[in-house]
């Protein structure tokens, strides 16, 4: 509700969703208004609607409130499901960032099944212990951080083939990759399919 009565419709982008292993990310074309901060996002603040003829109708329906209320329901709402408070930034638009818990996985027994793409199945192949994004970027010999992650990391991490090392911050500088259970089972068959 928030990212439709706050985008910028003169913007040919389109709101996004995105959902991830780890984390759900909405991006929303635009910018905060002037009045407003990322900081006051978390206190309580005025409502200013970037969109007031679309922001009544959905005040009207009871989709929204008019008390500037959107970003501290989304935090209220967070922290009572357990999660850690959402994260809001604004790049070339304005983008929320909600964690999502991250599933304990227990052995893998009997065959592991599924495709793995090359790109992948390469990622595997470079994994002794654990390595930031920037070495294993190295190890495959590849420069464009975006194709990086778009080819590679997100979907091992969606294949559950490889975790963080710090899942509650995945953006910290800190942030490591490793092998899960099933990621290590896929690479030690792969290894064993090639000699």
């Amino acid at each position: 509700m928030n990212a439709v009565a706050h985008r910028d419709y003169t913007s040919a982008g389109s709101v996004q969703v995105m959902l991830f292993t780890d984390r759900l990310e909405v991006w929303n074309p635009g910018t905060l208004p002037p009045s407003l901060t990322l900081e006051k996002l978390r206190v309580a603040h005025g409502s200013v609607p970037a969109n007031p003829l679309i922001a009544e109708p959905m005040y009207l329906a009871g989709y929204i409130e008019r008390m500037g209320t959107g970003t501290r329901d989304m935090i209220r709402r967070c922290v009572e499901a357990k999660l850690l408070e959402p994260e809001f930034a604004v790049t070339d638009g304005v983008q929320v960032v909600i964690q999502r818990p991250v599933p304990v996985t227990g052995e893998v027994t009997g065959e592991v099944t599924g495709e793995v793409t090359g790109e992948v199945e390469r990622l595997l192949a470079a994994f002794e212990g654990e390595h930031t994004r920037q070495q294993l970027q190295e190890q495959l010999g590849l420069r464009g951080e975006e194709n990086f992650r778009i080819l590679y990391l997100v979907p091992a991490l969606d294949a559950g083939l490889i975790e963080m090392t710090r899942p509650e911050a995945p953006r910290s500088r800190l942030q490591k990759y490793r092998l899960t259970v099933k990621g290590k089972a896929i690479a030690a068959r792969r290894s064993r399919n090639k000699s």
